[in-house]
């Protein structure tokens, strides 16, 4: 909104300062400075807010050293993430932005699915939450809404070559820019041209085949959109350790976005140049300083947990941005940590149930799971698991940067 207020006191005008809304890094600045002050200043009445209605978590005892205490925390703080995030986007970023606009989308409709899942164990006492199909089905048709969205608007394009050459006059230098076209190319890691169209996956079905690469791609982003959401899920089950890994993973992106969306960089760097992407820094900038601020609250000994309406919602969020940037193949890299405590789960579960199939009695992998459970079991406090998960993640940011540049 402020941007579109500025630019009109500036073409009118001529308010000085005002040309400073027009610039990225100026309204990214903005926007996690507003973000930041949302979630430590307002965070805390919304707290309390919670613990006057008594919206505490409902804790099942595990045998974990420590869980009792936790029992009675307010839950719902993902409510004080998305107002964080949502506030200072509609402020700063252009919300005539197609990727703004599905970010938002994104936010709200995962939030109300995690409110209810959330409402439902509190207020229900049914500690279930939202049944599992609901859940899933939720994730699904949000999946068809992005997947459709990128895949059919007219306004989601990239330019195959940033820059086709460079024109001087006088001592002017003027780079070439190509056409936009539309393309189902993402990136890929460790490949030579760094790029896989997905096109080319049903170029076996002939002539016309590139008209139907929509049932290739829509299914991929359901699947990811589903796939990262519940792992954020899994993930957030000690104090820090979702919003903390969150932050690093979407800082991650919000590097590649800001590339991705600057010709001269992307040119540079040899990154697939995704006209308007760069708007979405904005958006990411908001998101990074609402899950630090609420980090304030959730480090160890927590004050405030997420929930559902929070860990559901940043999984949700992740995902669309890396699909947004083309960098949804490199997500079991970046997102390694969401990775290892669904596989996890997985392994965990498959184990048990084939081994009581075999022998009659279940045996189990890792002690407890999702992984950070396993770890506890075995004595580790939780803030140095929360501290090594962080590192882990820093260097999976890295490890990501790294496989893009290695072809």
């Amino acid at each position: 909104m402020l941007y579109y207020l500025f630019e009109f006191l500036e073409n009118e005008y001529q308010l000085p300062g005002a040309s400073l809304f027009q610039f990225i890094t100026f309204r990214a600045a903005m926007a996690i400075i507003v973000s930041l002050l949302i979630a430590t200043v307002y965070g805390k009445k919304i707290i309390l807010f919670l613990q006057k209605k008594q919206i505490g978590e409902t804790v099942r005892d595990l045998g974990l050293d420590g869980q009792t205490q936790k029992a009675g925390t307010p839950t719902m703080g993902g409510l004080i993430i998305i107002m964080a995030t949502l506030i200072p986007v509609l402020l700063f970023a252009k919300l005539d932005n197609v990727y703004i606009l599905l970010l938002i989308v994104t936010m709200l409709w995962m939030g109300v699915i995690g409110f209810i899942d959330d409402y439902i164990k509190i207020f229900k006492k049914d500690k279930e939450g939202l049944k599992g199909k609901f859940k899933i089905l939720g994730q699904v048709v949000l999946g068809l809404i992005v997947g459709c969205t990128l895949y059919f608007h007219p306004g989601v394009t990239i330019k195959e070559n940033a820059i086709a050459g460079i024109a001087t006059k006088g001592s002017v230098v003027t780079p070439i820019s190509v056409p936009e076209i539309k393309s189902m190319a993402t990136t890929v890691p460790l490949v030579k041209n760094n790029e896989l169209d997905y096109t080319s996956l049903i170029s076996w079905m002939g002539d016309g085949a590139e008209d139907y690469a929509w049932l290739i791609f829509i299914p991929i982003v359901i699947f990811i959109v589903t796939a990262v959401s519940n792992g954020a899920n899994l993930t957030d089950g000690i104090d820090g350790l979702a919003a903390g890994t969150s932050a690093i993973i979407v800082f991650t992106l919000g590097i590649f976005a800001w590339v991705s969306g600057n010709i001269i960089f992307s040119d540079y760097l040899d990154i697939m140049f995704i006209p308007r992407s760069g708007e979405l820094v904005v958006f990411i900038a908001a998101f990074v300083g609402a899950l630090i601020g609420f980090l304030w609250y959730n480090a160890y000994p927590a004050s405030v947990f997420m929930g559902d309406t929070g860990s559901l919602t940043i999984g949700g969020v992740i995902a669309v941005i890396a699909i947004i940037v083309r960098k949804e193949l490199i997500i079991p890299v970046l997102c390694g940590i969401f990775f290892a405590e669904s596989i996890s789960v997985m392994l965990q579960v498959g184990y048990f149930k084939y081994t009581k199939k075999i022998s009659g009695v279940g045996k189990r992998i890792f002690l407890m799971a999702p992984l950070h459970h396993h770890y506890q079991k075995k004595g580790y406090h939780e803030s140095k698991i929360v501290t090594r998960f962080w590192v882990v993640s820093i260097i999976l940011a890295i490890v990501t940067f790294v496989t893009l540049k290695v072809r």
